[in-house]
C-alpha cells in the first residue's frame, strides 16, 4: 500500500523487537524482488534505557548485525532517550554502520509528569554535536519536539560536514543478544552440539518428553561450558519437527543467557529451517544448504537464507554425493562459492564450508585418510575461496569410540588443534566436554595421532586397544571449592563475609573469641575487617547490593552467637564503637519499608548503629527517640506521594525544635528537586536526597566526619546546589502557560458517543475472591521492577546477562525464585480480591456516577477527577479520565470497574521468622516478591476483567510481555498515579467494593494501602483510553475540586 501510494522511502522505526523489524524487513524485500524495484529503505532503532539495550534485549551493535542484510539507505536510533542519554550508542552505531545514519530523539526525558521540557536550544546543543562528531547523516526529533525544535536543528547543523560513510567490514558477524564478530585474531568458535536430538540421547528424551524445561538446561550447560554459538536440531522421525524447533526457540529466546549467543538452525528439511529463522532476532547461521538437489534449488533456498539475513553452512556435497577426497571437496566448494557470490550475492564471509568430517578408526581402510583429507581441503578452501569460513561436525570423527569419553575426547582435542592451525574457524562441539591439548597424556596423543594422520598401518588396532585401558567418563565436574577453609582464621571469616557463607560462622567466630580473648575483639578486628572490605567492594561497584545484605546476614548471625559473650563482657569492655548513629523511618501514613531496609542494612555493614523505627512512624516520635538516642542523622522513607507532605511537615518539626541534626530524604516518589524545593527551604540544618543505598554510606560518611571543615563546606555545596534548583524550577514553572478550567473542559477528548456502543458486563455488582492461587499469579510477574528495588538497573531479562551486574542478577534471580517456590508451597502469603463492575456516566464537571442498577435512576458513587490544564499544542486535547466514559446527556449507556486487592495477607509472621535469624535478605525478598505479586495479581484480575467478567475482549491472546507492555484495550489507572493522582478516591472505592469487609485491606490516614503489598484502581474499556499526565493545576481547578469533594482547597493541596 506504501508502495503503491508514491513513497520515496520505507522507514521501519521505533524498533524495539528486533524480530518484528525483521519480518517487516523480509515483507520489504519480498515486495522489491517481485516487482524488479528497489526504493530506499531506512531502520530505526530505540534503545529504552541506559542499558544501551532495546526492549527485547540487544545491543547496538547486534541489532545492526541483525538488520544489516536489509542493505539500509540509512540506520539509526529514535524515541525512548534524550539526545543527550543517546550519544553514547548513537557513537557506536555510527562506528559500524556501512550507510548513513540518522538520529531523531526525544526533546530530552520526561519529567515527573511524563512532560518533555527541553527547549530547542537546549536539544540542540546536543544535536549540533552529534554533527560536528561525524555520528550522523540525517537528523530529526521525537516525542515531545516541535517544529520550533526543528527549526533550531537546521540553523545549527547548517553548513556541518555530513559523517562519511565507513568502508564495509569483512568480518563474518553473528549475533543473538549480543554480536560474535570473526576477526582474524578471533580464536575458534565453538558451536555447542548437545541441543541437538540427533546427537544427545538425553537432549532427545526431554524433546519428546515435552520437557522443555530441562531442555533448557541442556542449552544453558553448553553455555557455561564455553560455547559461542547453539547448534539446535530437532529432526527425528517420530517428531513434528516444525512444532519442536519452534517451540524450543521461543524458549531460548526468553533466556537471556542463551539468547545472547547466535543460534545454529541445524536441519535436513528446509521447512524446518525456515520455521526456526522465523523465531530469533539475531543473525543465525543455516546448517546447512548444499547442490545435492541441483543449482536450481540451491539457489532458491540461498536466497531465501540471504532474505532471512543468516549465514549458511554449505555442505560439500553435491548431485554425486558427498564428497570424502580433497580434490571432490574442492571442486564441490568452488562451485558453490561462485554460485553464491555471483548469482545469488551472498557475501564471502557469510559462507561456511563443511568439508565434511568423517569417522576414523573404523577397520576400512578407505576411512584411514578421512582426517588428512579434511586437513588438507580446508587449506585450499581457504586460499581459493577468498573470505569464507570453515567448520564441521568434530563428534563425528570419533564415533568408532562411542562410550568411550576418555578416548573421544582425546581425539577431538588433537584433530582441533591440528585442524585450527590448517584454517577451521568453527565447530560442533560438546562445549563442556573440552580435554586440553597440552593435558593429553603422551602415549594416549601418540596414538591418538597416529590414527589422525595415518601414521601407521597397525594405528587402529593399537587405538582399540589402548581404549579398553583408558575407558572413562572423561572430564568429571570439580568438587566444591573448599580450600578456603585452610586459610587462617582471619582468612576465612573475611572470605565467609564476602562470599555470603554461613556454614561454618559460629565455628570459626568462637574460635576468633579463643584466640583473641574477647567477643569485642571479634567484632572489632576481623569482622569489621571483612566488613570493610565488603565495604570497599560495594562503594567501587565490585559487590551488588544482594551480595551486601548477604555479607550482613552472616555478620548478623556472627554477632548473634557472640552476644551472651559480649554481655557478659559488657561491664568491662564497653559496647563495640560504631563511627555513627542513624535513625531510619518510614514516615506517617506510609507502610512501605523495603528500600529502607536495605539503606539499613548497607549502613549497618559500613558501621553505622542503627536505629530502625519501622513504618508508620509519626513526627514526633521520631524527633523525640532522636533527641533521646543523640543520633547523628536522621533518614526519611516514603513511597506514596502523601508521605512528601509529611516530610515536609518533619522538617518544618525539627526547625521549630531548633535541631540541627542532617535529615536524609529518600524513597521511589521523592526526588532531589521536591527536596530543594519543597523540604530543604523548611529545615535550617543539612537536608539532603539520596537516591539510593549505595550513596547513603558517602553521604553519611561525610556528614559523620571529624573534619568540620569538610563537613561544612559539603553542607554549603549542597545548599547551593539546591538553590540553583529551585530558581531553574522558578524559571521553567514561570515560562510554561495554563488555560482556566473553562477553556481545559472546552479542549477534552471528544469521542464519537453516536457511533460507539459501549460493551456491557456479563455481570454487575460485586464480585469476591477469597484465596487466589499464587502459583497462576507467578506466572504474571514483571520481574524489572523486583531488580530495580535492589538497586540492579537494567530490564529483565537483559539485566540477568548485564556485563557488570548480570552474575548477581542471576544469583538473586534464583533465591527470589527459590524462595517464591517456598512461598506458595507453604502458604506463607494469602491473595485476596475484590472487584465490582456498574453502571456508570459521566457529568460535565469532570466527575463520574456509579449507579446501583440499569435503572441508572439511583447513584451508589460518585468519582471526582483532574483535567490536564497546560496549553497543548494545536488538536491536542486536555484530557481527564472523565473523556473515556459516556456522558449523561448522551443518552448512552455506559460502565466503570473498580477493584481492590492484595498479596499481604500473612507476610508479617514469615519476615519476622527471616528477622529473628538475622537473615535479612530473604526478609527484603520475600516483601519485594510480595509487592511484585500484588501487581501481577492486577495484571491477572485485569485480564479476567477484560475477557471474562466484563468480555470486551473475549479473543484477546496476549503473552506475558504484551501483557507487561499494556497492549491490550482498557486501562486501570489506579489512584495516587498520573493519571488521578489524588489518593482519597480510594476512599470512595473501598466504601462502594466494601474492600475492608471483602479482602481485610485498609487504608492508613494518608490512603496508604495495608497490607502494603495492595493494589487498587479503575477498569475503563473504552478503545480509546489511555493513561497520560495530569501535571500541574491552576487554582480554579483545585477550588472546582474541592467543591465537588465537600472540602477546601487548601485540603486538596496537600494531596
Amino acid at each position: 500500500g506504501l508502495v503503491d501510494g508514491g513513497v520515496d522511502i520505507l522507514l521501519v522505526e521505533t524498533i524495539f523487537d528486533t524480530l518484528n523489524a525483521k519480518a517487516a524487513l523480509f515483507a520489504i524485500e519480498t515486495l522489491f524482488d517481485e516487482r524488479g524495484i528497489r526504493l530506499p529503505v531506512m531502520i530505526s532503532g530505540t534503545i529504552t534505557d541506559a542499558s544501551g539495550r532495546t526492549l527485547s534485549g540487544q545491543t547496538v551493535e547486534a541489532f545492526w548485525i541483525s538488520v544489516k542484510h536489509a542493505r539500509p539507505f540509512c540506520i539509526g536510533l529514535n524515541c525512548a532517550l534524550g539526545a543527550k542519554e543517546m550519544r553514547p550508542h548513537l557513537e557506536d552505531l555510527s562506528r559500524i554502520a556501512n550507510c548513513y545514519t540518522h538520529a531523531y530523539p526525544n526533546a530530552g526525558l520526561p519529567n515527573e509528569f511524563g512532560e518533555y521540557e527541553q527547549t530547542p536550544h537546549e536539544m540542540c546543543s546536543f544535536i549540533d554535536d552529534f554533527a560536528q562528531s561525524g555520528f550522523v547523516n540525517i537528523v530529526g526529533g521525537c516525542c515531545g519536539t516541535t517544529p520550533e525544535h526543528i527549526r533550531h536543528m537546521a540553523q545549527h547543523i547548517k553548513g556541518v560536514k555530513p559523517r562519511p560513510v565507513p568502508e564495509s567490514s569483512r568480518y563474518t558477524m553473528l549475533s543473538g543478544l549480543e554480536p560474535l564478530i570473526l576477526r582474524p585474531e578471533s580464536n575458534f568458535i565453538n558451536v555447542g552440539e548437545r541441543t541437538n536430538v540427533t546427537g544427545s540421547r538425553k537432549f532427545a528424551r526431554l524433546i519428546k518428553e515435552n520437557n522443555y524445561a530441562e531442555a533448557l538446561s541442556v542449552a544453558r550447560q553448553q553455555v557455561d561450558g564455553g560455547a559461542q554459538i547453539i547448534d539446535v536440531n530437532m529432526d527425528e522421525g517420530l517428531l513434528d519437527s516444525e512444532a519442536a524447533m519452534v517451540t524450543f526457540l521461543n524458549l531460548v529466546m526468553a533466556e537471556p543467557d542463551i539468547a545472547k549467543l547466535p543460534v545454529m538452525i541445524d536441519s535436513s528439511k528446509f521447512s524446518v529451517i525456515e520455521k526456526g529463522l522465523q523465531c530469533v532476532q539475531g543473525r543465525c547461521v543455516v546448517n546447512s544448504i548444499s547442490l545435492k538437489e541441483g543449482e536450481a534449488e540451491f539457489i532458491r533456498k540461498a536466497k531465501l537464507v540471504l532474505r532471512y539475513g543468516a549465514a549458511a553452512v554449505v555442505m560439500a556435497f553435491d548431485e554425486d554425493g558427498q564428497a570424502g577426497t580433497v580434490e571432490r571437496k574442492l571442486i564441490i566448494c568452488q562451485r558453490a562459492y561462485k554460485i553464491l557470490t555471483e548469482k545469488v550475492g551472498f557475501a564471502p564471509e557469510d559462507i561456511i564450508f563443511d568439508p565434511n568430517i568423517f569417522a576414523i578408526a573404523t577397520g576400512i581402510e578407505e576411512h584411514n585418510e578421512y582426517a588428512m583429507n579434511f586437513l588438507e581441503a580446508t587449506r585450499q578452501i581457504k586460499k581459493s575461496c577468498p573470505g569464507v569460513k570453515i567448520s564441521g561436525g568434530v563428534s563425528n570423527l570419533s564415533f568408532s569410540f562411542r562410550g568411550n569419553d576418555r578416548v573421544r575426547e582425546a581425539m577431538h582435542a588433537s584433530f582441533l588443534y591440528h585442524a585450527v592451525q590448517a584454517g577451521m574457524d568453527m565447530g560442533i562441539v560438546n562445549a563442556g566436554m573440552m580435554e586440553v591439548y597440552e593435558e593429553i597424556p603422551k602415549d594416549l596423543l601418540t596414538k591418538v595421532e597416529d590414527v589422525i594422520f595415518n601414521r601407521r598401518p597397525d594405528a587402529t588396532e593399537i587405538l582399540t586397544n589402548a581404549a579398553e585401558k583408558v575407558r572413562g567418563n572423561g572430564m568429571t565436574a570439580a568438587k566444591q571449592d573448599e580450600t578456603w577453609r585452610l586459610g587462617s582464621m582471619e582468612k576465612r571469616l573475611s572470605h565467609a563475609l564476602v562470599k555470603g557463607i554461613t556454614d561454618y560462622i559460629e565455628h570459626d567466630v568462637e574460635e576468633a573469641r579463643l584466640k583473641l580473648g574477647s567477643a569485642l575483639a571479634v567484632i572489632e578486628g576481623p569482622l569489621m575487617d571483612g566488613m570493610n572490605i565488603v565495604g570497599d567492594l560495594f562503594g567501587s561497584g565490585k559487590m551488588f547490593l544482594p551480595q551486601v545484605v548477604k555479607s550482613a546476614r552472616v555478620m548478623k548471625k556472627a554477632v548473634a552467637y557472640l552476644t551472651p559473650f559480649l554481655d557478659a563482657e559488657k561491664e568491662v569492655s564497653g559496647a563495640p564503637a560504631a563511627v555513627g548513629k542513624i535513625l531510619l523511618a518510614t514516615v506517617k501514613g506510609d507502610v512501605h519499608d523495603i528500600g529502607k531496609n536495605i539503606v539499613g542494612v548497607v549502613l549497618g555493614c559500613n558501621s553505622y548503629q542503627i536505629i530502625d523505627l519501622g513504618v508508620m512512624v509519626p513526627a514526633d516520635k521520631i524527633l523525640d527517640t532522636a533527641i533521646k538516642e543523640k543520633v547523628d542523622i536522621i533518614g526519611l522513607s516514603g513511597l506514596i506521594t502523601p508521605s512528601l507532605d509529611e516530610m515536609v511537615h518533619v522538617a518544618k518539626e525539627m526547625e521549630r525544635r531548633g535541631m540541627n541534626i542532617p535529615l536524609l530524604i529518600g524513597g521511589a516518589t521523592t526526588s532531589k528537586t521536591h527536596t530543594a524545593v519543597k523540604i530543604e527551604q523548611q529545615y535550617s540544618g543539612a537536608t539532603i536526597h539520596v537516591h539510593d543505598a549505595s550513596r547513603s554510606v558517602a553521604v553519611a560518611s561525610v556528614l559523620t566526619s571529624a573534619d568540620e571543615n569538610s563537613r561544612q563546606r559539603y553542607i554549603a555545596e549542597i545548599k547551593s546546589e539546591y538553590t540553583r534548583i529551585r530558581e531553574q524550577r522558578a524559571n521553567k514553572t514561570s515560562s510554561k502557560k495554563y488555560l482556566s478550567l473553562k477553556d481545559a473542559r472546552a479542549n477534552k477528548l471528544k469521542l464519537d458517543w453516536g457511533s460507539y456502543v459501549p460493551p456491557a458486563p456479563k455481570f454487575l455488582g460485586v464480585k469476591v475472591f477469597e484465596d487466589y492461587d499464587l502459583s497462576e499469579l507467578s506466572s504474571y510477574i514483571d520481574w524489572t521492577p523486583f531488580f530495580l528495588s535492589w538497586e540492579l538497573r537494567g530490564r529483565y531479562p537483559e539485566i540477568l546477562d548485564d556485563a557488570v551486574a548480570g552474575a548477581e542478577a542471576r544469583s538473586l534471580f534464583e533465591d527470589a525464585k527459590a524462595l517464591l517456590q517456598q512461598a506458595i508451597a507453604g502458604k506463607w502469603l494469602t491473595a485476596r480480591a475484590v472487584i465490582g463492575l456498574f453502571p456508570a456516566n459521566a457529568d460535565d464537571s469532570d466527575s463520574l456516577h456509579v449507579f446501583t442498577h440499569e435503572g441508572r435512576d439511583k447513584i451508589a458513587a460518585s468519582f471526582h477527577f483532574l483535567r490536564q490544564q497546560t496549553l497543548k499544542a494545536a488538536g491536542q486535547p486536555n484530557m481527564c479520565l472523565t473523556d473515556f466514559v459516556a456522558p449523561s446527556t448522551s443518552g448512552v449507556k455506559d460502565y466503570l470497574g473498580a477493584f481492590a486487592l492484595t498479596t499481604g495477607i500473612g507476610i508479617e509472621k514469615q519476615v519476622k521468622h527471616f528477622q529473628d535469624q538475622h537473615d535479612d535478605y530473604n526478609a527484603i525478598i520475600l516483601k519485594a516478591l510480595a509487592d511484585r505479586l500484588a501487581e501481577a495479581f492486577a495484571e491477572c484480575m485485569h485480564q479476567r476483567v477484560r475477557k471474562e467478567f466484563w468480555g470486551y475482549a473475549t479473543d484477546e491472546s496476549l503473552g506475558k510481555e504484551d501483557i507487561i507492555a499494556e497492549k491490550y484495550r482498557g486501562i486501570r489507572p489506579a489512584p495516587g498515579y498520573p493519571a488521578c493522582p489524588e489518593h482519597t478516591e480510594k476512599r470512595t472505592i473501598w466504601e462502594l467494593l466494601r474492600v475492608y469487609e471483602n479482602t481485610g485491606m485498609e487504608l492508613t490516614g494518608s490512603c496508604a494501602m495495608y497490607p502494603a503489598a495492595s493494589v487498587s484502581g479503575f477498569y475503563f474499556s473504552h478503545p480509546e483510553s489511555r493513561y497520560f499526565t495530569t501535571g500541574q493545576l491552576s487554582k480554579d481547578q483545585v477550588k472546582d475540586y474541592a467543591r465537588r469533594k465537600g472540602t477546601t482547597a487548601e485540603q486538596i493541596e496537600k494531596w
